[in-house]
């Protein structure tokens, strides 16, 4: 009973550490997730994830340096990102309620979908330039950075924009592809 109790108590504290925002980015390091929960965290984690299951929402796990092939090690877990999404695809209706104009995802779309078409790098003029045939000029430049802030792509310092944490977390890369190659 002691331990049913213990397990409870831990997942109360992990879904108020991620559905809280503490950071500017949502979600929260494993080595956080260590330090509030424990050792234990990865199971205390599994058992919020399976809870979650019911809401149509799921904890996931973004790698700093991509999915490990293997099993991750406890330092990659650490170093880790967990964040919650929704289970499955986004809806007309879960679209609205993320407070963007539909010409906004659109150009997130084209920006995510350009990334990928140039294995993970793509320059940011030609972005733009894809994006001023379909938006307002003056909105290009603007939406662009608005993808960054929201951490979809990020951009070096040559310029060159490729997809960040958020993207990983929430975007299935090869469903957006079907999705685009069928229309």
């Amino acid at each position: 009973m002691r331990k049913k109790t213990y397990y409870a108590t831990q997942i109360k504290r992990a879904a108020h550490l991620l559905f809280f925002k503490s950071h500017r980015k949502p979600g929260v390091k494993g080595w956080e997730l260590k330090k509030k929960l424990g050792a234990s965290y990865p199971r205390i984690i599994a058992l919020l994830n399976s809870n979650l299951d019911k809401l149509d929402l799921q904890v996931k796990t973004i790698f700093e340096e991509g999915v490990p092939a293997t099993k991750p090690t406890q330092e990659q877990l650490d170093r880790a990102r967990f964040y919650v999404t929704l289970r499955g695809s986004i809806t007309s209706k879960e679209s609205k309620m993320m407070g963007w104009r539909i010409d906004d995802i659109a150009g997130l779309t084209v920006t995510i979908a350009t990334v990928i078409a140039k294995k993970g790098r793509a320059r940011r003029e030609e972005v733009e330039r894809l994006l001023r045939d379909k938006l307002p000029n003056w909105r290009v430049s603007s939406n662009i950075d608005r993808y960054i802030r929201a951490g979809y792509i990020d951009e070096d310092e040559k310029g060159n924009l490729y997809l960040d944490w958020r993207t990983r977390a929430e975007i299935e890369e090869k469903t957006l592809l079907d999705l685009l190659m069928t229309k």
